[in-house]
């Protein structure tokens, strides 16, 4: 409820989808909410209808969204190749489902790599954004749109069943809708030449400078536009790293260890891609050791391993398969990693 209320708050007036659990809470919403809004809500006939349907929204220059789960955002995939290479803003979330398969609505964040991969064909990226609270679910939903009008390209909120369920109090506020660049909406021509939306390059070299103008866009993001949420506090020998809902277990852990006395820190990617790579190289680098935590066998901990580049050593902890870590859990695997480093340095 929530993100859908955001999502209309921040001028979203267009909903496309089909449902499939565990988001079906976004559609119920939005059903009754966006009509009353003065907005337009549909159920397709299928994740493929509704995602083409949100491009055609996105070309007209509307706030459009869908959501999903892993099983439907796949299906999903060459619409969303379709929008970034046609240079088109939608919002796209994803309320992961555990898998492979048809797998079940445990907690899971086994769709990583979907999400920041960009999951369809060619050279292109989805905006990714990932919510570790209901207040943030309300909040992203506006940074989404903001961030997808502002470099034309589809963004993704990647959330879980924890999210998809969790009640928390909420601070509701009406955001201002991103403004529509007229250059390149298609609202009739009438008065003025016709307007072009396409990703379909043929003349020699012409898509070399369509591919080399979105990596330019992407680049431009990840300078102005990532989040992140660091706490590593001086002399911190062990940097956690995590996102999502597993990251307020991991705040728990923390939190648990600090009081032991145990010099712990925590960095929480909310961007996703563009991955915060400097920040996270510069805690980890710092402290010698990080531990990334993930609900899934091992997928953002290839991004952490890239940003610190051998600077420093990794440790890794998967829950796949819609088990959940405890902050006990972690707290018995940091005082081990700490330990080991206080052998390893008697040693020497």
């Amino acid at each position: 409820m929530a993100l859908a209320q955001g999502a209309i708050d921040a001028g979203c007036r267009f909903y496309f989808g089909y449902p499939i659990t565990p988001q079906n809470d976004i559609p119920e919403y939005l059903s009754a909410a966006l009509p009353a809004a003065g907005g337009t809500f549909i159920q397709a006939e299928s994740e493929l209808a509704s995602i083409n349907m949100v491009l055609g929204a996105a070309a007209a220059g509307k706030m459009a969204m869908t959501s999903s789960s892993g099983p439907g955002i796949s299906l999903m995939q060459e619409g969303l190749s379709y929008l970034a290479g046609s240079e088109l803003p939608a919002l796209v979330v994803n309320i992961t489902r555990s898998g492979p398969g048809l797998g079940g609505i445990s907690p899971t964040q086994g769709d990583y790599h979907q999400a920041t991969r960009g999951g369809g064909h060619g050279d292109y990226r989805l905006i990714v954004l990932a919510p570790n609270s209901v207040q943030e679910m309300y909040d992203l939903a506006g940074e989404a749109f903001r961030l997808a009008f502002k470099y034309r390209n589809p963004a993704m909120i990647l959330g879980d069943a924890i999210l998809g369920q969790m009640k928390e109090p909420v601070m509701m506020h009406k955001a201002l809708a991103p403004p529509v660049d007229a250059a390149w909406a298609l609202c009739g021509a009438r008065g003025r030449s016709p307007r072009l939306v396409k990703s379909l390059y043929l003349k020699d070299g012409e898509m070399t400078v369509h591919n080399w103008k979105l990596d330019d866009k992407y680049r431009q993001l990840k300078e102005q536009d990532t989040l992140i949420e660091t706490d590593c506090p001086p002399g911190c020998r062990l940097v956690l790293v995590s996102f999502g809902s597993c990251s307020r277990i991991v705040r728990s852990a923390v939190d648990r260890a600090r009081k032991k006395g145990l010099p712990v820190g925590l960095v929480r990617p909310i961007t996703l891609y563009p991955f915060p790579d400097q920040a996270i190289r510069e805690a980890a680098v710092a402290a010698g050791r990080a531990l990334v935590i993930e609900m899934n066998t091992g997928q953002m901990v290839d991004d952490v391993r890239l940003a610190c580049d051998g600077q420093s050593k990794i440790f890794f902890k998967g829950y796949p398969g819609g088990l959940v870590p405890t902050p006990e859990d972690l707290e018995v695997e940091i005082e081990q990693i700490l330990r080991q480093g206080e052998l390893q340095v008697c040693q020497r």
